[in-house]
């Protein structure tokens, strides 16, 4: 692997570089399009796919080559194949951007299968590129990594110096509204009983806290890229994503990360609590504090942050997991939300994909314990959440990994656009307030679409 990194000059930022590459195949950006909160340190976009990787169930294909295998440790297997030491700051400079999406946690978990299955994506799908442009949003400098894997790594970086040093800012303008009309698999009254059994598992002792979801869908003539385009403006979000891959896109503002793995260090921070944005600065404040002293809420996360103790514990080494933030509050365009922060030194032995695979899925989108809760999500929630709380980000050949929690996330496909919102229920939850929860948290994306 002919490897090579070079520094380029240009006022452009990922957005602006992402539209000269937006119409090409498998063309993908992991947007840090809020920066301003500590957690935008990156932005990456992958170009010139030279390897191309999924798995649904035992089948698995290596460009579009079927076989036989489990999803996870054949991705392990390819990025042992091009393993390297690279001499550089960057987290990622080389490797495969992609999903796992919650269905591939089947693989994982024995669950029953009554859930039904109603759009047909991969449940694991990576990319891996010959060429990424890095943003690094700390230093201020912009980078473009060749392996020489399809073509020469200076003449490719030569070619896409040249492409973006002709590119152009972007302009947004303000959304127009529209009369799209929105389609869920409960309506109002449903959600409100379903959160009712819920709360009746509980109760019974089976769960302390389950993560219910309903999912909207409208029809949709959108550019997918104007709607991410829109999305990244009126809700920019630190680990935001447009993944343009074969039938379908998927157009994703999450403000959550699922798993970082930097030099031999893991961090996760599970999101529990919510309260909506004021229409003025005092509603703002009300709600701020409402939601700062909200014992129910802090329980919440208390619930998650030790469940993701008990995951990191599984692949970190001993005594090493500690919990460097709690109840923070992290503030976005229409929802404010409470946040902790869980880190651990990984074992040298686990590899980032087994460190995924130990903690997959994320437990704030299941709830505690983690098996129970999902089987309680798959007899309750009716249809098979596919893409929706999975993990999108990168694995990098060096073994550093970032992965966000699929939410606040739209796939588009077929002329269809679907997306999930849901919450954490507690014992103490209010079936009618945790509906009207869902609604806050949809308000950006309805507003896109």
């Amino acid at each position: 692997m002919n490897f090579f990194i070079k520094e380029i000059n240009t006022k452009l930022d990922p957005f602006d570089v992402f539209t000269i590459f937006k119409d090409t195949k498998n063309a993908i950006i992991l947007d840090s399009s809020k920066k301003n909160n500590g957690l935008g340190e990156y932005s990456f976009i992958g170009i010139n796919t030279f390897l191309t990787f999924k798995a649904t169930g035992s089948k698995c294909s290596i460009n579009d080559e079927e076989f036989n295998g489990d999803g996870f440790t054949e991705l392990e297997n390819l990025l042992k194949r091009y393993k390297i030491d690279k001499n550089t700051h960057l987290p990622f400079s080389g490797g495969c951007i992609g999903y796992f999406s919650y269905d591939a946690s089947r693989s994982l978990e024995k669950l029953p299968e009554t859930a039904k299955k109603d759009i047909a994506i991969p449940d694991i799908y990576f990319n891996f590129y010959d060429n990424l442009i890095i943003f690094d949003h700390i230093n201020n400098k912009t980078y473009i990594s060749a392996s020489g894997i399809i073509k020469n790594s200076n003449e490719s970086i030569k070619e896409i110096e040249a492409l973006i040093a002709n590119g152009k800012k972007i302009e947004y303008f303000d959304l127009i509204e529209s009369d799209t009309k929105f389609y869920s698999n409960f309506d109002k009254s449903e959600y409100i009983e379903t959160v009712g059994k819920v709360r009746e598992y509980i109760r019974s002792g089976d769960v302390y806290i389950a993560n219910l979801t309903q999912r909207f869908w409208c029809y949709n003539e959108k550019s997918p890229y104007e709607i991410y385009k829109n999305l990244r403006y009126i809700n920019p979000a630190p680990f935001s994503a447009y993944l343009n891959l074969d039938d379908f896109e998927i157009i994703s503002s999450s403000p959550e990360r699922f798993i970082k793995i930097r030099n031999g260090k893991v961090e996760t921070r599970p999101i529990k609590g919510t309260r909506p944005r004021g229409t003025n600065e005092e509603e703002d404040k009300k709600n701020k504090k409402e939601l700062i002293n909200s014992e129910k809420d802090k329980s919440e996360l208390l619930m998650i942050v030790d469940l993701e103790r008990n995951d990191l514990s599984k692949v970190c080494k001993p005594f090493s997991v500690k919990v460097t933030e709690l109840f923070k509050l992290e503030e976005y365009s229409t929802v404010f939300h409470l946040v902790s922060s869980v880190e651990g030194e990984l074992k040298e032995e686990v590899s980032s994909v087994e460190c995924i695979r130990e903690c997959f899925p994320g437990g704030s989108i299941t709830g505690a314990p983690k098996i129970r809760s999902m089987e309680i999500i798959e007899e309750l929630e009716g249809i098979q959440r596919n893409i929706y709380t999975g993990i999108i980000g990168y694995f990098d050949f060096s073994g550093n990994a970032d992965f966000n929690i699929v939410i606040r996330t739209i796939l588009n496909k077929n002329g269809k656009a679907y997306f999930g919102v849901g919450g954490g229920i507690t014992w103490d939850s209010n079936e009618k307030d945790e509906y009207f929860e869902t609604l806050d948290k949809a308000k950006a994306l309805m507003r896109v679409l």
